[in-house]
């Protein structure tokens, strides 16, 4: 496991840990990041993005929390048009209630890498976990959103494409605001949530739907 705190926490992220697992022999170094840990509804979403040295890095490529929903739009179609390969992964609902948050964002990591259209020899997980059946070697990098340039770019993506997934849920199921607060528990989420009740899209697990869920009141509204 790397530390972001080995690099300054002021500079971009760049491609020194992908160029150093090169030079000892690694041939395609990916970059997986995921986005959706914390709303109460939606599913978790993960990218892998896999850069080669030969292709031109988009400029502005940075933590996807660091950036503009309209920067990372742009972005993301930069990274999906210029990078050697990009996977998207997702783990639903059910799969979240049923295994856990962790558990699920690392399955939705499992199935970004397994998308990319080549196989990794070496894959950078963003955070401390690493996913249990990737098919190479990996090494988790604390923050590595802010210091590797593949994660960073999964990361870019990872967000945009949950935030698509959340805005078209919202026309499913209108009134709770998931195209403006994705799913997070926003007063505008929570409000609804009480108002309107508990969607299919709801996490049942997590706290305030649970709570709702065994209130004497139930949950009302919509099943």
């Amino acid at each position: 496991m790397i530390s972001s705190r080995l690099k300054s926490a002021a500079s971009a992220p760049d491609f020194h840990l992908e160029a150093a697992l090169l030079v000892e022999g690694w041939g395609r170094v990916a970059g997986v990041d995921e986005a959706g840990r914390g709303p109460l509804a939606g599913p978790v979403v993960a990218a892998a993005v896999l850069w080669s040295p030969d292709i031109p890095f988009p400029p502005g490529i940075n933590d996807s929390k660091k950036l503009s929903p309209s920067q990372r739009e742009v972005l993301a179609e930069r990274i999906l048009a210029q990078a050697l390969g990009v996977g998207v992964g997702l783990a639903t609902v059910e799969e979240i209630d049923g295994l856990n948050i962790l558990r699920a964002a690392l399955l939705a990591m499992e199935r970004a890498v397994a998308a990319l259209p080549l196989a990794p020899d070496f894959v950078l997980v963003d955070g401390p976990k690493i996913p249990g059946a990737l098919p190479c070697p990996a090494r988790g990098v604390v923050g590595g959103d802010g210091v590797s340039l593949s994660i960073a770019s999964a990361s870019i993506v990872a967000k945009t494409t949950r935030d698509r997934i959340m805005g078209q849920l919202a026309q499913r199921h209108p009134g709770y605001g998931w195209e403006r607060n994705q799913g997070y528990p926003a007063p505008e989420h929570l409000a609804a949530l009480q108002t309107l009740g508990i969607t299919p899209e709801h996490r049942r697990t997590f706290g305030p739907v649970k709570r709702l869920l065994a209130s004497p009141a139930g949950p009302g509204g919509p099943p």
